[in-house]
């Protein structure tokens, strides 16, 4: 038997094109000993895809080779096991990669068949994880401070958007949509969100954020991370969580003076998941609080089928994404 996956042909230069990915028909394993294999049936599209195409080997993951699977998070079911640990018939969560079937690894998690795969890969794993971690672990919020946020419509954002206003915080988020401002003010609770396509950027973060900002939450870079870092007040915390915005430069953009973080005793920090991965109950649990007591929501943007992956990426770079961007196979 054979599946459909999609690998890797040649690396970008600048942005994600078709034809850097080939889709190709690859053979069924034969299960070894320990060995289990998992039909996919959702898989994530996040912006840290961007990065892992790049050829350098001092990221916290290795590179996607030319000629490997495309890697992804995913969610899928057990169809052959030789591993007493994965069942046939288990829900499993973890790597996997654009393909059809995919060959278990002892890193994947068995879950509850009952959650929706949607909300698995939109607030219980990687996503819901990286909010909660930049935010509670890294940010160390108190009640009454303010936070921006920048990419606060996106999976990660709109999460720790909400677990701010859960903890008590001011939450001030920007977007690249009046549409999507909406959604962050009047579905979200935001306090305030801002399109930072406006002409007037500087003025509404002013109005936005009248005693300054304790901590900024960075998903995006471009203009706003300069105006975040103006209005920073002393001993502020700056959570840098993403650069979507610059991921396909060439040549990152210069970053702001370092002046303000010796002077005001400003705090930033970068974070990644795989180096938080201890946490990961103790996100869940709080996760699911927040979720049983109604202080999160969340919403997907559903591709259909595995080759949708291909022009679908895009959407998170050019803001086309309605919520967090899965493919369902």
């Amino acid at each position: 038997m054979t599946y459909k996956a999609i690998q890797l042909a040649k690396r970008p230069s600048g942005d994600i094109t078709p034809d850097i990915f080939a889709t190709v028909d690859l053979e069924t394993p034969v299960l070894e000993e320990g060995q289990f294999l998992v039909k996919q049936t959702y898989m994530s599209l996040d912006p840290a895809m961007r990065t892992w195409l790049n050829p350098r080997e001092d990221s916290y993951l290795p590179p996607v080779q030319v000629g490997e699977v495309m890697r992804s998070y995913g969610v899928g079911e057990v169809v052959e096991s030789r591993n007493a640990n994965y069942p046939v018939g288990a829900r499993v969560i973890g790597t996997t990669g654009w393909a059809e079937y995919v060959l278990g690894n002892d890193e994947m998690q068995v879950v509850d068949a009952s959650i929706d795969p949607e909300a698995l890969l939109s607030v219980f794993y990687v996503t819901g994880l990286t909010a909660y971690v930049g935010l509670i672990k890294i940010g160390r919020p108190q009640a009454g401070e303010t936070i921006l946020i920048s990419g606060a419509a996106g999976s990660v954002g709109s999460l720790a958007g909400q677990i701010s206003k859960a903890e008590g915080l001011r939450v001030v988020g920007t977007a690249g949509s009046d549409e999507k401002c909406r959604w962050l003010v009047e579905e979200l609770g935001f306090d305030k969100a801002i399109n930072y396509k406006s002409d007037d950027l500087a003025a509404q973060l002013d109005d936005a954020c009248p005693n300054g900002i304790d901590l900024f939450f960075e998903n995006t870079g471009g203009p706003i991370q300069q105006l975040a870092y103006e209005r920073m007040n002393r001993f502020g915390r700056i959570l840098v969580c993403g650069m979507i915005a610059e991921y396909n430069f060439e040549k990152p953009a210069p970053g702001p003076n370092w002046m303000d973080i010796n002077l005001k005793g400003l705090r930033v920090e970068g974070f990644v998941v795989p180096d938080h991965l201890d946490k990961a109950q103790e996100a869940t649990e709080a996760l699911a609080k927040y979720v049983q007591n109604g202080q999160i929501r969340f919403r997907t943007h559903v591709l259909d089928g595995l080759e949708s992956a291909v022009d679908g990426i895009n959407l998170l770079f050019n803001g086309g994404n309605q919520g967090k961007l899965l493919v369902k196979l």
